[in-house]
């Protein structure tokens, strides 16, 4: 199983950024896809989850509205949209997955990205 991200970057408050997390070694069949994200000197925080198997898609609460989560599946992606951003949204951004359901913690996720850093700053 791997997971690759790309599209961080460097963007100003109120612009958006789209995020890509690219699996291979699996299908999404049965597998939960989330993202996490972790700010400096904070703990990895899971923002939003996808699964099929039971049919969860998760938002926590400070992205609800902002930030939209899809999957392809014929391409083994899914992707994170982020608009709107916000200073206190700067953090290097994971994906994850694992067999089962949807899941906030990231303590249950065995498979992780290596991160992409995303930098809201004016």
């Amino acid at each position: 199983v791997q997971l690759v991200e790309s599209g961080g970057g460097l963007v100003q408050p109120g612009e958006s950024l789209k995020l890509s997390c690219v699996a291979s070694g699996f299908t999404f069949d049965d597998w939960a896809m989330a993202w996490f994200r972790q700010a400096p000197g904070k703990e990895r925080e899971g923002i939003s989850c996808i699964d099929s198997t039971f049919g969860t898609l998760y938002y926590e609460d400070s992205v609800k509205g902002r930030f939209t989560m899809s999957s392809d599946n014929a391409k083994n992606t899914v992707y994170l949209q982020m608009n709107s951003l916000k200073s206190e949204d700067t953090a290097v951004y994971y994906c994850a997955t694992d067999l089962g359901r949807c899941s906030r913690w990231a303590r249950t996720y065995t498979y992780w990205g290596q991160g992409t850093q995303v930098t809201v700053s004016s």
